[in-house]
C-alpha cells in the first residue's frame, strides 16, 4: 500500500491513485466530454447553416475549446476535485497539503491536461506519472495537487484528527496564518492523525518541534502551559474553518467547524511533561468591617435579602 510518509516517518492517510485508475478515470471523463461534444456540434450545425465557413470554423473551434478545455476546469472547480471519471474510480485531486483544489489549480491542471492527454494521447501523462514517486503528472506537479483515493478499507482511527478541547474553540480566530507554508500544514496533520501510534515521548517531542515551527511562522508563541499537541489541534481546526469559509463562503468570523469523525474522543496530548494551565483563584468579596463585635451601620438600600 502506497502512502505518503514524512520526514518524522509520520504516515499519511490520503493513498496516491495508482495510473490504472487515473487511466480508467481519464477515460470516463473523455468519454462524457466527447459525447456531450457531438451533441453541442450537432446542434450548432443546425444552427449555423446560414453562416459562412469562416464563422463556422470560429464557433467550431469555441465549441471546442469550452467543451473540452473549459468543461474539465469547471467540473473540477465545482466539484472540489471530483469529476465523473474520479467519482465512478473513487478518486480525488486534492492540494498537496491535503486541501481542496481551486479554479487556479483546476486550471492548470486543465491547460496542461490539453499537452498531456488530449495532443500526445495520454502518453506524456503516462511516462510523468511512472517517474513520479506519487503518480503525479506534469499538471499535478505545477498545479501543486495530487490525485488520491477516497475509497479506501477502514482502518480505526488511523485518520480521525482528534479535535481540540472545546475551551480552545475561536482561542486563535485572531492569528495570522498566512505565512505557514503547506508542507507544514501537512507534517501537523500527519502527527495528529498518528500521534497515539507513537512512543509517548517521541510524540511529544515531535509535537514540541511542530509547534515552534508554526509559532515561528505566526509570530505568536504558544500559548504557557498548554500542550504542543492541543495547540497544534487549536490552530489547524482555525485553519480548516477559514478555509471551510473561502470554499463555501458565508459571512461574519469563521466558525469552528464539526471536526471530522464527530463523535470521536476530545485531543488528549500524548504522555510526557505535561503542563496544567493555571486555575484563576477564587474571588472573594470583601467584608465589611465591624466595630465592637457589632454590626456596623449601613445605609438603607431598599433590599431585603432572601430568607
Amino acid at each position: 500500500m502506497s502512502e505518503l510518509v514524512t520526514g518524522e516517518a509520520v504516515a499519511l492517510e490520503l493513498r496516491p491513485a495508482k495510473l490504472p485508475s487515473r487511466g480508467l478515470a481519464v477515460l470516463l471523463d473523455l468519454a462524457a466530454a466527447v459525447t456531450v461534444y457531438i451533441l453541442v456540434t450537432l446542434g450548432l450545425v443546425a444552427a449555423t447553416a446560414s453562416l459562412d465557413e469562416a464563422a463556422r470554423t470560429a464557433v467550431s473551434i469555441a465549441t471546442f475549446v469550452l467543451v473540452l478545455v473549459g468543461g474539465p476546469i469547471l467540473v473540477e472547480t465545482l466539484t472540489h476535485g471530483r469529476s465523473l471519471g474520479k467519482l465512478a474510480c473513487g478518486l480525488r485531486v486534492v492540494r498537496d497539503d491535503g486541501g481542496p483544489i481551486r479554479f487556479r489549480h483546476a486550471l492548470v491542471r486543465g491547460l496542461l491536461g490539453v499537452i498531456e492527454i488530449l495532443m500526445t494521447f495520454g502518453v506524456v501523462a503516462c511516462v510523468a506519472s511512472l517517474v513520479s514517486a506519487r503518480g503525479r503528472r506534469l499538471g499535478d506537479v505545477f498545479a501543486g495537487t495530487l490525485v488520491v483515493r477516497e475509497r479506501v478499507p477502514a482502518g480505526g482511527q488511523g485518520g480521525f484528527v482528534p479535535p481540540p478541547p472545546p475551551w480552545l474553540a475561536g482561542r486563535f480566530s485572531g492569528l495570522d496564518l498566512s505565512a505557514v507554508p503547506d508542507g507544514l500544514w501537512l507534517a501537523v496533520r500527519q502527527y495528529l492523525t498518528r500521534m497515539r501510534q507513537l512512543d509517548p515521548q517521541v510524540g511529544w517531542s515531535m509535537a514540541e518541534r511542530l509547534a515552534s515551527d508554526v509559532a515561528g511562522r505566526t509570530g505568536a508563541p504558544v500559548p504557557p502551559g498548554m500542550p504542543p499537541a492541543m495547540y497544534l489541534a487549536a490552530v489547524l481546526q482555525e485553519r480548516q474553518a477559514r478555509e471551510a469559509q473561502r470554499t463555501f463562503g458565508g459571512g461574519g468570523s469563521p466558525a469552528a467547524p464539526a471536526p471530522s469523525g464527530a463523535g470521536g474522543p476530545v485531543l488528549a496530548p500524548p504522555a510526557g511533561p505535561t503542563a496544567v494551565p493555571p486555575a484563576a483563584p477564587p474571588v472573594v468579596p470583601p467584608v465589611a468591617p465591624t466595630s465592637g463585635g457589632a454590626s456596623a451601620e449601613r445605609p438603607a438600600t431598599g433590599f431585603v435579602p432572601p430568607a
